[in-house]
């Protein structure tokens, strides 16, 4: 079959500088080799770093900043290439990358018909088998059809994928074993559409899983008195299909399902566990029991950009990026070591971050904020000085409110500078600024101020020094946005005063505290009224005596097969909020602070000013039937 010619014949390849031809004709480009290269000589031995600079393709400060992650690069054995480390930048374009190196390399582009090759895929499914597919899909790698080779006539295979100068890319086609075949340009976002089309459809990744036969370890034991980690055995077992389906299967299921998170590790029995936080709790998606945790933890490590996979007794930080549905979805993986009660035995956690950009809210009625938290947030971004700091755990939403606040404020006429650490969204209009090592946030803060800002947005105060740059930031005329992790708003100015900051600066910077939660809202499929509420309780949490008699209590459903909410009762969540404006009477009862900041009057102030607390916007909700009070004691306590 990988001899046959498919009459139909694929896409003609646009006349360019040529293609890789031959039996194993494919050139591989090796990585550079570890010398400490000088920013310049680094730039100038690249040639496609030179090219992209002489067409504009990239910015000196991009390449700069891509040799900074170069030079950190621990690497195995050779550097890649400069101008591959470009492709990691968030703030590129890399099809415009991978582009330029197929010209540099002299690989031919070709326009893709996505119909006509999805039609192909399916046609010749059975040509390799589902380790070799699984392989070719990681690389971004497809037959795109048979033809005839002009210069012999022989029969031979297209394939096309994004970045055919890849060396993983040559050796995996020398393992096909085709016997001629030519290697095409094509960009990276058409062959992840057509991949999704013919692979992903129902998260293929997973149905392989159930079908696949039963997983064996093919590893050390761990009661022998051998070496307990055998690289050789642990190599040979992450190679194979079925752990590679579990790792993708759970990347395209966490995103299908909204996930969060996806967390991955070690029970005390030694099987693997994954977990998803699904509107901010844990549900645990699967246990593998066939398998050594190294393994799976390998799998996960070797296919993260910037971990290594021999690293186990470090946190490690790394990325992956996948196109799924559609769109290109990028993962932040955290890894952690655990302790084990074999101490001799390395144990990881790995949480995955999901960053999906169709989550970004650019509306901040889209919160779901109450109408009086909603109007003092409107107005407090428009002042034309100022901050505005949003408070809450981790989890509560914090960002994607600092996001949605930012989007009410951009247009071309001001300056919006961001210092995050990481920067997990890309906001158009923005300049955002990533941190390092060479680069802490209190350097950062200092050189804003040097950068002509109109507006901050400081990701976190986590010390004295940050807090107070950020407050001056705010008091000499720069709308400045930033977070704390407090409990409530009038916590927050005591967090300040606490921190060392002085109390007029607190009293006369801030424009308004936000302190905010995400609660879940019950499935409208299978809600149900609450026919026996508790009345004391009620009283208690201060809902007025006619709660759960003229205004009914919803509470979730108990219908396992809801397709709605797969029977857990809740889907989605909302934003709930306590907004406390910097009125006069606030201000004056910061500045009169002695020793400590008196919390309590502050709040009863707020209240008398009109401000909402969190436990009432949560009793809105619930005589609204959007909640349950149950969701509300686990969100407010009582």
């Amino acid at each position: 079959m990988a001899n046959g010619v498919d009459s139909s014949g694929p896409m003609r390849p646009r006349p360019g500088t040529g293609s890789r031809y031959g039996q194993s004709t494919g050139t591989v480009q090796k990585g550079g080799t570890k010398t400490n290269l000088s920013f310049d000589e680094a730039r100038l031995g690249d040639r496609v770093v030179e090219r992209l600079l002489q067409r504009s393709v990239v910015t000196e400060a991009q390449v700069r900043k891509a040799y900074e992650a170069w030079q950190e690069d621990p690497g195995t054995g050779s550097r890649p290439p400069l101008w591959r480390m470009l492709t990691m930048t968030p703030e590129v374009d890399r099809d415009l990358i991978f582009a330029e190196a197929a010209r540099v390399y002299a690989f031919e582009e070709m326009d893709i018909d996505q119909e006509h090759v999805v039609a192909f895929l399916d046609r010749r499914r059975e040509a390799f088998d589902e380790g070799e597919w699984d392989r070719m899909i990681a690389l971004g790698l497809l037959p795109a059809g048979t033809d005839r080779d002009p210069l012999s006539g022989e029969p031979r295979w297209t394939f096309v994928t994004h970045d055919p100068a890849r060396p993983e890319v040559h050796q995996a086609l020398e393992q096909l074993k085709v016997p001629r075949f030519a290697i095409f340009y094509a960009r990276e976002r058409t062959i992840r559409a057509v991949i999704n089309t013919a692979f992903q459809k129902r998260n293929e990744y997973l149905e392989r899983l159930n079908e696949a036969p039963p997983i064996f370890d093919y590893g050390t034991e761990y009661e022998t008195k051998t070496e307990l980690i055998d690289e050789d055995a642990l190599e040979a077992e992450i190679k194979r299909s079925s752990l590679i389906n579990l790792f993708e299967a759970a990347l395209v299921e966490a995103v299908k399902r909204g996930a969060s998170d996806l967390h991955i590790f070690p029970n005390s029995e030694g099987h693997i566990e994954l977990h998803m936080r699904i509107d901010g709790e844990l549900v645990r998606w699967h246990k593998e029991e066939r398998v050594r945790a190294e393994s799976f933890l390998a799998v996960v490590k070797d296919n993260s950009y910037n971990v290594d996979r021999f690293e186990r007794e470090k946190a490690q930080d790394g990325f992956i990026q996948r196109f799924i549905d559609g769109v290109i979805i990028r993962f932040r993986v955290s890894v952690l070591p655990l302790a084990s009660q074999r101490h001799e035995i390395y144990s990881e956690s790995i949480v995955i971050r999901v960053l999906d950009d169709r989550k970004v809210l650019t509306d901040l009625r889209k919160l779901g904020l109450l109408d009086v938290a909603l109007k003092r947030f409107d107005n407090a971004i428009r002042q034309p000085h100022g901050m505005v700091i949003l408070t809450g755990p981790t989890g509560s939403g914090k960002s994607t409110t600092l996001v949605a606040a930012l989007h009410q404020v951009i247009t071309p006429k001001v300056n919006v500078l961001t210092v995050e650490d990481p920067v997990e969204y890309i906001i158009r209009g923005v300049r955002q600024i990533k941190l390092n090592h060479k680069l802490n946030l209190e350097g950062a803060l200092r050189a804003i101020l040097r950068h002509d800002p109109d507006i901050v947005m400081v990701g976190e105060m986590r010390d004295r020094e940050t807090a107070e740059l950020a407050v001056k930031l705010a008091n000499t005329g720069h709308i400045t946005f930033s977070t704390l992790h407090t409990n409530d708003a009038p916590s927050a100015v005591a967090r300040l005063y606490k921190m060392g900051v002085e109390p007029f600066l607190i009293a006369y910077a801030i424009n308004l505290v936000v302190a905010q939660r995400l609660i879940r809202k019950l499935c409208p499929a299978c809600k149900r009224v609450d026919p026996t509420p508790d009345m004391e309780l009620l009283k208690h949490l201060g809902f007025s005596e006619d709660a759960g008699r003229t205004r009914p209590v919803h509470t979730h459903g108990s219908n396992p097969n809801c397709k709605t909410c797969r029977g857990i009762g809740y889907i989605g969540r909302r934003a709930i909020a306590e907004a406390m404006e910097f009125t006069p009477a606030i201000r004056r009862l910061i500045m009169a602070a002695d020793d400590m900041i008196d919390e309590d009057a502050l709040r009863q102030k707020a209240v008398e000013e009109g401000m909402l607390t969190l436990q009432d916007s949560a009793r809105e909700f619930v005589l609204s039937g959007e909640t349950s009070i149950d969701e509300m004691l686990r969100v407010t306590g009582t």
